[in-house]
């Protein structure tokens, strides 16, 4: 990693603003009005606040200062990631607050809940084993499009011990500073990623049953859910690539299962039916998984539907991720964000 964070800066002199020892540590591209949501959220001026920014041509750096946030711009020199933003973040708040001994990360385009910070921080002081704590975040505008429920289902995780968190959590310094904090080169499942070495290290994972944060995904095209679902795949594939030997198998099903539904079952069955017309009948599989998949979870018989459709045909937007990620590890190619927004 680029910048662990076992090697901090010493001697500098604590924030005023680092009250009852929590930061945050914001971070975003663009976001405009989400942005001042957030800051204002999050209680920039009053409380310690970090704002890195990769790349904004929207006015957001002076937006970000106008709120009173210390704002991080990311140099150009090096594939703009949100695991790069966050650990450049938390390096600069500890500069200036080496007291910090919790720091809130939260995306650009979310707002912090009213009582989130005082309930996580009540519940990590408590459990010392802890080194994340999340809770519920939902979706700003659920019904503006399909996409945007179905990311309001996906945020919809059980509450207790935890294998991932997102990108908003109060994490504890002391268990970042023991792992390194995030790998800067992961384009996507970061978050995921950094659990598995925090509960490798001895340290657990936990969502309570609060409300955290609204999140704002703004997708409302097509092309814009199958970027993400590719990101996702092309996530699988590298948590896979990293943790896959490991006890827990990180991702390893998840990224199997992409490759049997998105790629090789298609493949097969394409090439079977250019030898034998009849076998045509086999692409009869996926609406029956659709049928399957419907009879899960809870909700209308036709969000359920939808759900299901769209797990169905996401495999195919993450087996194009899956091969990304595989193309670029064999050549060595430079990573590029894939973005949705």
């Amino acid at each position: 990693m680029s910048h662990p964070l076992s090697l901090l800066l010493e001697g500098a002199t604590p924030s005023p603003l680092a009250a009852r020892g929590i930061g945050v540590v914001a971070i975003g591209r663009n976001e405009g009005l989400r942005l001042r949501r957030c800051l204002e959220s999050v209680g920039a001026g009053q409380r310690a606040v970090v704002y890195v920014d990769s790349g904004s041509s929207d006015g957001s750096i002076e937006l970000a200062q106008r709120l009173g946030a210390q704002v991080v711009v990311l140099e150009m020199d090096r594939p703009f990631t949100a695991a790069r933003a966050r650990n450049q973040g938390l390096l600069s708040l500890l500069a200036n607050s080496p007291g910090i001994e919790f720091v809130q990360f939260i995306d650009g385009d979310c707002e912090m809940v009213d009582g989130w910070l005082e309930t996580a921080h009540e519940f990590l002081s408590v459990h010392p084993d802890v080194a994340v704590a999340c809770g519920r975040r939902r979706e700003r505008e659920p019904a503006r499009s399909v996409y945007n429920r179905l990311c309001d289902l996906e945020w919809d995780t059980p509450i207790g011990n935890a294998k991932a968190c997102g990108g908003d959590a109060l994490i504890r310094v002391a268990a970042l500073k023991a792992v390194g904090g995030f790998r800067d080169e992961l384009i996507a499942g970061e978050e995921p990623e950094l659990c598995v070495r925090l509960r490798a290290a001895g340290w657990r994972v936990h969502r309570l049953d609060a409300e955290m944060t609204l999140h704002d995904a703004a997708i409302t095209r097509f092309s814009q859910w199958w970027r993400r679902a590719r990101r996702g795949g092309h996530a699988f594939a590298e948590g896979a690539h990293l943790h896959g030997l490991s006890p827990e198998r990180h991702w390893v099903r998840e990224s199997r299962s992409v490759w049997f539904w998105g790629l090789m079952l298609p493949a097969c069955l394409a090439v079977g039916t250019l030898l034998q017309p009849a076998v045509a009948a086999g692409f009869l599989v996926y609406p029956l998984q659709v049928f399957r998949l419907s009879l899960r979870g809870t909700g209308s018989a036709r969000l359920r539907w939808t759900r299901a459709g769209f797990l169905v045909l996401g495999k195919f937007a993450e087996a194009s991720g899956q091969l990304e990620f595989h193309w670029r590890r064999l050549h060595g190619s430079r990573v590029r964000l894939i973005e949705y927004k």
